[in-house]
């Protein structure tokens, strides 16, 4: 296949001018090696000092996949199974209502254990982080019940069962970060040494990942990266730039989002994914394992369908897995295809979309037009039947409670999203693309309904379920 390198570059280069982000690192990598590797814009924009590939960057929930493989070498290697319930790691941590022998490893690793949108990560990272005063500052610190920073304080909240579950173990999925931070310490204990020295020691050295470690300050981070990593930035509601260099800190949940990585050195990894454990001829993780991740005992559609901190599905007639990850100064995207490429994609401005930039990635691997989009969720010519059931307010309370309040104004449905005012477009079944009422062009998140008794009693977010209100 002829690929177009140049045309790729100015391709990237023009999408990141018009988001007008202060900085991204891209890498493509194959079976024929490296495809592609650039940084574009700056890590610190004062100073006007460029990204590169070997950058080093916050790459957040994209860790949760690295901690999910560590439970599934550890199966492999008979130290846990992922049948294991929960309780036998944390026998104080009884869910409400629920059957301990219900909420595996597994049912937490694939976020469906049940549990709904919690506030204890955000709770960590106000409490133990340099932030600037905001609402969300405010609101954290006020009902903090501590400083949330041993995993014991996670336990002790989540079996206080002050929250209403979403259904049985295994019935939804909602994703969870505090399954993640369990996770994280059923590593320590099954191995009997910290996840971040089985990550160093079974993973990153391996694949010659000397750019990454798990590291909850970025203190050693900083002293690996020399002087190369990025600062952090994030926009004011005016849409000013901030810089600073204020990683959060959330120690509980380790495993969760606090790898920090390059790049280039993320592209080994998903490479090493897609070819089920092997590097440069050597089986480094046990095919067993990934296939324990991602393989053939998970469905495979074009929803993408969460395994074991991956999302899988298929594009184009390809299989990818992938998983996107945000925190303070971070917004990431990585995976790989079935056919043995992997591309990743950093930036180092919160909140921001950086999807579009790895489809380009898809389309350059594939061979298909740059601009190609591949959104599962596509509208159509047709009306929902029954808009009436769906119209309520529907609430999160993972950090500042969330509402996505839907609404109906002549049979055109609507939703105030998170302050975000968007048009529902029908994509079939109960699934709505939810786009700006400004511009209906610009996509905001994917909606899908759960109806129960008459009525939507919840709708999942992007990846997220919010539950009636009223």
């Amino acid at each position: 296949m002829k690929r177009n390198y140049t045309n790729l570059d100015h391709y990237i280069e023009k999408l990141f001018y018009e988001k007008a982000y202060p900085g991204i690192a891209v890498s493509i990598r194959g079976p024929e090696g490296i495809l592609f590797q650039k940084g574009y814009g700056y890590r610190d924009v004062e100073k006007k000092i460029e990204v590169d590939e070997n950058t080093v960057f916050g790459i957040a929930s994209m860790s949760k996949s690295m901690t999910a493989l560590a439970c599934c070498i550890l199966q492999t290697e008979g130290k846990l199974d992922l049948s294991d319930p929960i309780t036998k790691y944390f026998p104080s941590l009884h869910l409400p209502g629920t059957p301990d022998e219900c909420v595996t490893l597994r049912t937490i690793a694939m976020h469906r254990a049940g549990l709904p949108p919690l506030p204890p990560l955000e709770w960590s990272i106000a409490m133990n982080s340099n932030e600037r005063d905001s609402p969300w500052y405010r609101h954290m610190l006020k009902t903090a019940p501590n400083k949330m920073d041993k995993i014991e304080q996670v336990v002790d909240y989540l079996a206080a069962g002050n929250y209403k579950l979403l259904g049985a173990p295994g019935e939804y999925m909602s994703y969870s970060n505090d399954g993640y931070a369990l996770l994280s310490y059923v590593v320590d204990m099954a191995s009997g040494i910290t996840l971040e020295d089985f990550l160093s020691e079974r993973i990153f050295a391996p694949l010659g990942m000397t750019r990454s470690v798990l590291d909850l300050d970025a203190e050693k981070a900083k002293a690996m990266a020399g002087d190369n990593m990025t600062s952090l930035f994030e926009r004011t509601e005016d849409g000013k730039l901030i810089q600073d260099d204020n990683w959060s800190v959330l120690p509980p949940f380790r495993g969760c989002a606090c790898v920090k990585s390059t790049a280039s050195d993320l592209t080994r990894y998903y490479k090493m994914l897609s070819d089920f454990g092997l590097w440069e001829g050597k089986q480094v993780v046990p095919k067993e394992a990934v296939e324990l991740l991602i393989g053939k005992s998970f469905p495979l559609g074009k929803q993408p369908y969460y395994c074991l901190g991956l999302t899988k599905s298929l594009v184009d007639g390809q299989i990818i897995c992938e998983h996107t990850g945000g925190l303070h100064g971070v917004s990431s995207i990585g995976g790989f295809t079935d056919s043995g490429y992997s591309a990743t994609v950093l930036c180092n401005e919160s909140e921001v979309d950086v999807e579009e930039f790895q489809w380009v990635c898809y389309n350059y691997i594939l061979g298909l037009p740059l601009e190609k989009s591949h959104e599962w969720a596509v509208p159509i010519e047709k009306s929902f039947s029954m808009p009436e059931i769906l119209c309520g307010d529907f609430l999160a309370e993972e950090g500042l409670p969330v509402h996505a309040v839907v609404t109906q104004d002549h049979g055109i449905l609507k939703a105030d999203y998170g302050g975000t005012k968007t048009l529902l477009k029908y994509c079939g079944g109960t699934v709505f693309a939810a786009v700006s009422e400004k511009d209906p062009k610009k996509r905001v998140s994917t909606l899908e309904f759960f109806i129960r008794d008459g009525k939507a009693w919840a709708v999942r977010c992007y990846n997220r379920m919010y539950q009636r209100v009223c």
